[in-house]
Formats: structure tokens, sequence, C-alpha cells
């Protein structure tokens, strides 16, 4: 199967607000991708757009075409760990804040493979 991926794990966004910008992404062209993502106002496509170019790297690496042929054929996010603080308030008290983060993957094919399966 000619696919490349790239996984970037540990990210400090909530899989939460990096769901919709991995939806958007799922399914295009890489050059349409990585469009989408310039223009998106979102922390999340930062992130992204970097790790799209990173899975596209790959696929070069592994010689399975130019970009511009590439489908982002799977993307996907995963909850990693979260990290608990407190916040202090008023008269002793304390709030638990939960600071989220991401397991985010990226898999890129040539335009051929786009919907096969292992």
């Amino acid at each position: 199967m000619s696919e490349a991926h790239a996984i970037l794990r540990f990210v400090r966004v909530a899989p939460r607000k990096a769901k919709p910008v991995i939806d958007m992404i799922r399914g295009q062209q890489v050059p349409m991708a990585l469009a989408m993502l310039k223009h998106t106002p979102r922390h999340a496509a930062r992130v992204v757009e970097k790790l799209l170019r990173s899975a596209v790297a790959n696929a070069e690496l592994k010689e399975l075409g130019d970009s511009e042929s590439m489908v982002v054929s799977r993307a996907f996010v995963n909850c990693g760990p979260t990290y608990k603080r407190v916040r202090a308030r008023s008269m002793g008290r304390a709030n638990a804040i939960q600071k989220r983060t991401s397991h985010i993957t990226v898999v890129v094919a040539a335009s051929g493979d786009r919907g096969k399966k292992k």
C-alpha cells in the first residue's frame, strides 16, 4: 500500500477544537487541504498544516509521487493526557483547570489509492 503518515503526539490543542479542522481536510487533495488550512483562523489549523506538510515530505521520501497528486486519505484526532492544574478562588477555595492534549494523525496516499484498506 502506498501511503505515508505523520503523527504528532501530546500537542496542546483540545481534541474538541482540533476535530473540526481535521474533518475539513479529510479526503481532500493535498494542495486544496493546505490552502484551506492556511486560511482557517484557528490555532489547530497551524498545527495540522505543519503536520500535513510533514506527511507529504514523508511520502516524497518514499517516492509515492509529487504532492500535487496526493490525497489526505485518513486524518483523525485522539485524546492525549490531560494536564490538571488548580486555580485559586475566593475564600480559600480552588477550581480545577483541565488542559487537554491531542494525538493527531494524518495519512496521505497517491490519488489512485484513495479508498483502499490493508
